[in-house]
């Protein structure tokens, strides 16, 4: 043991070495993106990262929301590059900058209009979830008191996502409306951010059966660091993660596995009122100040931020991974999946 990296986690100098080589991405993050946590990125070796576009934003908002990365792809130039096909995220790891590809964790960008998923695939978002907690015109969300299950304009949703190259994300939704997804998708799913059930009993964590049947139907987990979705928060070990990530890989097979780590660092505690309340409930009025107002739980000393990825790897190498093992779950599972699901299908 001769290196050591941040937050006191001792790396061995194999553990350096492979993950330098390996090509990092990272299925899902929302932090408050700014130069240093791009550098931040680039530090840790992160070549691609799947970014929440929007929240509960209509159609005009997901557009400004483009906008704004748009200004961000060229005042951070030297860091960032748009994807719009994977071969983007190896560009960037030869370039030493992250790629940047999108997704909407609401269906809310689509409004009432099924032309417009056609529309957002072509100007790059290339996820969708269909629900984010609540019931939605698609499909229902985990905190739902009952599931109905995918509506009838999910299903043509989901049709028309198949269709045009929009991958289906159903990390936030609930058990039946996620194996319906599963069901009527021509193409495998994904839960890009969310751990399974047996890890921590969580209602954005995921059954074994949900985890089975994805796994069979060609989909994809990432499993998340976010301290809500870890037994004893931002006291879960390292050791206890990676054991949960083997756990999940004797599940689901190593083909199924990635990270989405689900980071959301340096937002303020307005945007997770947003995220959880967005504009559909009036019960919570946070005033500035309020002892009431939410905060961020805490994150484990083990990945407070980018550059903590190397610790993940670390992990796996301590468990007995092998080293084209961790390459899949750190990053190559997630390209091999996007590349297939992106492209289009033929008329």
């Amino acid at each position: 043991m001769d290196q050591s990296i941040s937050n006191d986690v001792v790396m061995s100098t194999k553990a350096v070495e492979l993950h330098r080589q390996l090509t990092v991405v990272d299925g899902l993050q929302y932090p408050n993106w700014n130069r240093k946590i791009f550098e931040q990125l680039v530090e840790a070796g992160v070549s691609g990262v799947h970014a929440t576009l929007v929240y509960h934003e209509n159609t005009r908002e997901t557009l400004t929301r483009f906008g704004e990365w748009e200004r961000r792809f060229d005042e951070y130039s030297d860091l960032i590059r748009p994807v719009l096909e994977m071969e983007d995220v190896r560009r960037a790891k030869d370039e030493r900058r992250v790629g940047v590809f999108f997704g909407a964790q609401n269906c809310s960008p689509i409004e009432n209009d099924i032309e417009l998923v056609g529309a957002f695939r072509r100007l790059g978002m290339l996820v969708m979830q269909l629900t984010y907690n609540n019931q939605s015109p698609l499909a229902t969300g985990c905190y739902e008191q009952s599931d109905a299950g995918i509506t009838r304009f999910g299903r043509e949703v989901i049709h028309e996502m198949n269709r045009v190259g929009m991958v289906i994300d159903m990390s936030h939704s609930a058990e039946r409306s996620t194996l319906e997804a599963i069901e009527t998708s021509s193409r495998p799913i994904v839960i890009s951010h969310a751990n399974p059930l047996f890890f921590h009993d969580a209602r954005r964590n995921k059954s074994d059966k949900v985890l089975k049947a994805l796994a069979e139907s060609g989909g994809m987990l990432g499993v998340s660091t976010y301290a809500m979705h870890l037994p004893g928060g931002g006291d879960c070990r390292l050791s206890e993660y990676c054991d949960m990530i083997a756990r999940t890989v004797d599940l689901m097979g190593i083909d199924h596995v990635g990270l989405g780590t689900d980071l959301c660092q340096d937002q303020p505690a307005q945007t997770l009122i947003w995220m959880r309340h967005g504009r559909w409930s009036r019960s919570l009025n946070y005033g500035e100040g309020s002892a009431d107002q939410p905060g961020w739980p805490v994150q484990p000393d083990w990945f407070k931020d980018a550059r903590d990825y190397p610790n993940i790897t670390s992990g796996l190498l301590s468990l007995g991974f092998q080293p084209h093992e961790i390459a899949r779950i750190m990053g190559e599972n997630w390209l091999d999946f996007m590349e297939k699901s992106i492209r289009p299908m033929s008329s």
